[in-house]
């Protein structure tokens, strides 16, 4: 019979810096002082929290090891008052490395619980790094077995059955889920799966925050017995949310109401996921500000409104750079963009490099037709003048080209691919046409932007164009933006046969050339610069390919 037939919980969502061990203790220590206001007798942080996550090689070295064990000790004090802990936080045991869940309670380190299964696909490498714990049992506090998972625990029903026949009274589970679009509705029905299954409530809690191309989104949640979400924390913020527990008739533990913070979905999802991804890449790198091309495109224009909703307009730093090509329309709307944003836009004529470039290599191209050489040359002209500018005032180089681009290679190396993040590389076209009208609706929460327009309405409307030639648009390149966008979505999310594409209605032709156009862009991907991570599969680590490679696959 339990000691206690109710216990106050306290859930917290942080966004720790990676390597950053005392700055995290730091941010931990006053969420315990947050809990025990709250009432809490417990205080469950995301996994990894301690160490920042993903963690990656750095928990291969002694010393970040030994830092860890350094600050746990410090973290057992600020317990012995009370409320408990359990922290997630790599471990070494009898000579291995484990990603753990640490229970500290009354000053001292009471139970530890290993990760069991350790994803090794997309975005994750634990098996890289970390040995895989044994099936755990419950650990007992204040009369309650909880039933401690770890992230990829849950998504599999193995861990939380062994848990249940073993006596578990409630599901524990420490998680640094990372964003994607429509992720959020997955992991509660895998949560409400293992509820199902085992008769047990679950808390679930998420790290929030940016870690280099990736993004978490929060959204910590509890669930009862039947199924019902009884708590939502709020998404892409901090949070430290209490949760109430009691012993109902059945003598089962169940969690009662309480915050109910209705998630983004959709295009505000992504937005945020952008936004955030790019204030901490920026923030935590330490940049004072970031500086792009603004050209007057779509691309520049969505690019420079995150920028400025993530730092601030004080924080970015526009470049309108004309050539002989560029319209009076672009400069116009670039113009308006910066004004509507009310960021710094300056004009630098690129004419002198492109025309002192040519004259170089006049001699050299001498009887051969002006092609896309003449174009790239003035793409790297415009990418020398924004590296300048980074250079000499510490800006980092926003890049603002988006994945569709990416996947065909219509950029061009140490031009418009220049800079220190994409925010828009993992973005399709369509999907940045969409998140623009989106902006100009809508304020996101938390932004410092604007409210209202923040890029003038031709800019959606006119047809995209680099502008490196005379009339020149996209569609004299690529298949339309809606056609190619399907296809590389079959290609990239579904890994569909080109027989499979051709059948929802696509020209075989246009399959076949997207096709080799995508595999032989691979080399240029290589060399793009990091951006958030939207879609369930991007490019880098969720996506390795050879860049040397023979399959026609069609």
């Amino acid at each position: 019979m339990p000691s206690t037939d109710r216990l106050k919980i306290s859930l917290v969502q942080l966004n720790p810096t990676v390597g950053d061990i005392a700055g995290n203790a730091a941010k931990l220590t006053d969420a315990l002082a947050t809990a025990r206001g709250q009432g809490a007798d417990l205080l469950v942080t995301s996994e990894l929290f301690l160490a920042g996550y993903p963690i990656e090689d750095l928990v291969l070295k002694p010393a970040f090891l030994d830092a860890i064990e350094q600050a746990v000790e410090g973290l057992m004090a600020e317990t012995a008052s009370g409320p408990a802990l359990l922290l997630g936080a790599p471990w070494r045991h009898e000579g291995k490395v484990y990603n753990a869940a640490l229970l500290l309670d009354r000053g001292a380190l009471r139970a530890v619980r290993f990760k069991h299964d350790l994803p090794n696909y997309g975005v994750f490498d634990e098996k890289r790094v970390f040995a895989a714990g044994p099936a755990p049992g419950p650990i007992a506090f204040r009369g309650m077995r909880l039933g401690v998972m770890i992230c990829e625990d849950m998504w599999t029903p193995d861990v939380a059955e062994t848990l249940e026949e073993s006596g578990a009274q409630m599901l524990v589970v420490l998680n640094a889920s990372p964003f994607e679009a429509d992720k959020q509705d997955e992991r509660i029905q895998l949560a409400v799966q293992r509820v199902q299954e085992s008769g047990l409530a679950l808390l679930y809690v998420n790290q929030v925050g940016g870690q280099d191309e990736l993004v978490f989104d929060g959204g910590s949640f509890a669930l009862d017995r039947k199924f019902r979400l009884q708590v939502q924390a709020p998404s892409w913020r901090e949070a430290v949310v209490a949760t109430e527990w009691m012993l109902d008739d059945d003598e089962r533990w169940v969690v009662e109401p309480g915050v109910m913070t209705r998630p983004e979905e959709g295009l505000a999802a992504i937005y945020q996921a952008m936004v955030l991804g790019l204030r901490d890449y920026v923030t935590k790198n330490g940049f004072p500000g970031v500086v792009l091309g603004l050209s007057g495109g779509i691309d520049s224009a969505l690019s420079a409104a995150v920028a400025v909703d993530a730092l601030g307009p004080e924080r970015v730093h526009g470049v309108m750079m004309p050539y002989r090509y560029t319209s009076t329309d672009s400069v116009e709307d670039a113009d308006q963009a910066s004004d509507l944003l009310d960021i710094e836009l300056r004009s630098i004529d690129i004419a002198p490099a492109v025309d002192a470039f040519g004259g170089m290599l006049a001699n050299a191209f001498a009887g051969r037709d002006s092609d896309s050489t003449e174009e790239n040359l003035q793409a790297r002209a415009r990418g020398m003048v924004l590296m300048a500018l980074s250079n000499k005032f510490g800006w980092m180089v926003l890049s603002t080209g988006n994945k569709s681009e990416m996947s065909v290679g219509y950029a061009t190396l140490y031009g418009d691919m220049c800079g220190g993040y994409a925010v828009l590389k993992d973005v399709y076209k369509t999907t940045v046409f969409a998140l623009a009208r989106w902006r100009n609706a809508h304020r996101p929460v938390g932004a410092l932007g604007p409210e209202g327009a923040v890029m003038p309405a031709r800019i959606i409307t006119k047809p995209p164009s680099a502008e490196l030639k005379p009339g020149q648009t996209d569609q004299d390149t690529l298949p339309p933006y809606d056609v190619l966008d399907d296809i590389l979505a079959c290609l990239i999310e579904r890994d569909m046969t080109a027989a499979a594409i051709v059948a929802r209605g696509h020209a075989s032709e246009i399959v076949m050339r997207v096709w080799r156009m995508l595999d032989r862009a691979e080399y240029k991907r290589r060399q793009a610069p990091p951006g958030v991570k939207t879609t369930r599969r991007a490019f880098g680590r969720d996506r390795r390919y050879p860049i040397t490679n023979s399959f026609q696959g069609g």
